[in-house]
């Protein structure tokens, strides 16, 4: 009990270290980008402070100090006198970012109308996590059966083609792929919407029927993509346990080969098959920032996506920030279950 308490603490450890290395990263690839767009938006709305105010100037030059003064307090309200690699600004910024002060949006908003990038991260991830924790399911229970019998089955018809169709799934690119499957559904065939956001909005009582409806196409070709691969990854595995001498023990005794199978290789696979479900996972929602944007689904990829077109700053070290985050919890997770799993893990840490 003592050593997995240490592991769980030491692997703890190892995730937030990764947490705060991503964000300083970030900071430092968006530092300079960030000083800018802060300092043209301060000027931008002192000027159109400037405009509206009731002061009158006798001369243009005076109106100019005027809008200089205004401008260098604002400034130095915001703390934009220093330069963003300075200690103190940039220590502020970094403990703000990781306790989810992440500032307004400069061109986003929420359904609600809030320009937070909490809030608008917060309205878009549950459709992200809909899309990919579900096209993962459906890939892990269709990879764990199809992936035993084809364990079992090795060297068969199947076997072979379920293994070449693997391989050349894994060699296509999501994105066109994506494109091809709108292009047969959406234009060729007029099945599904070319674009997965719903015509509805929020508050309609039929928004979630819309919003799964929308959600069919893309979630189609994420199975299709994914579901080969992992029926192979747990082959592989199984595989490799029914080739253990208890296995073979176990049907010289007369045990039912389903029950060998199902019961023993694929619960004695687990460990190294659970870690694969939740990397699938993973990646899936990792990968959300092409797929989103393909199908302009209305997650935190296209999110991401549209913030980097716009150079959205906040909301670029926000969405960052939220997926290091999933990333990091996730594999966390992962981790603990594999030790749980199998005791070697803490032995070897």
């Amino acid at each position: 009990m003592t050593d997995f308490l240490f592991f769980v603490a030491k692997t703890t450890a190892y995730r937030i270290l990764v947490v705060v290395i991503t964000v300083i990263i970030t900071l430092i690839l968006l530092g300079s980008a960030m000083d800018k767009l802060l300092t043209d938006r301060t000027r931008a709305e002192v000027v159109e402070a400037a405009a509206q105010d009731t002061i009158q100037f006798k001369t243009l030059s005076e109106r100019q100090d005027y809008i200089d003064e205004q401008i260098s307090l604002k400034t130095k309200d915001l703390g934009l006198d220093e330069p963003w690699y300075s200690p103190k600004r940039f220590v502020n910024t970094l403990f703000e970012v990781l306790t989810l002060d992440l500032g307004k949006s400069n061109f986003f908003t929420s359904d609600s109308g809030s320009s937070n990038v909490s809030d608008i991260i917060i309205e878009r991830l549950p459709k992200t996590v809909l899309l990919f924790t579900t096209s993962t399911v459906i890939v892990v229970v269709i990879g764990l059966f199809l992936g035993t019998y084809m364990a079992e089955k090795r060297g068969s018809a199947l076997d072979k083609s379920v293994s070449f169709a693997a391989v050349v799934s894994n060699s296509f690119a999501t994105f066109w792929v994506g494109m091809l499957m709108i292009l047969l559904f959406s234009f060729t065939l007029d099945i599904f919407p070319a674009r997965s956001t719903p015509l509805t909005s929020p508050g309609d009582p039929f928004y979630i029927l819309d919003l799964l409806y929308h959600m069919i196409l893309p979630l189609i070709t994420l199975v299709l993509l994914s579901f080969t691969v992992w029926s192979f990854v747990v082959r592989y595995f199984v595989s490799r346990v029914l080739d253990e001498d208890y296995i073979q023990a176990k049907r010289v005794m007369g045990i039912p080969k389903r029950k060998i199978l199902y019961s023993h290789a694929l619960k004695n696979a687990a460990p190294p098959i659970l870690t694969g479900i939740v990397t699938a996972l993973i990646a899936s929602i990792s990968g959300s920032f092409i797929v989103e944007a393909v199908f302009d689904w209305p997650g935190v990829g296209k999110l991401l996506y549209d913030a980097i077109i716009v150079m959205d700053i906040p909301l670029i070290l926000g969405s960052t920030y939220v997926f290091t985050l999933i990333y990091v919890m996730t594999m966390l997770i992962a981790d603990l279950l594999y030790a749980y799993f199998d005791p070697r893990v803490k032995m070897s840490s």
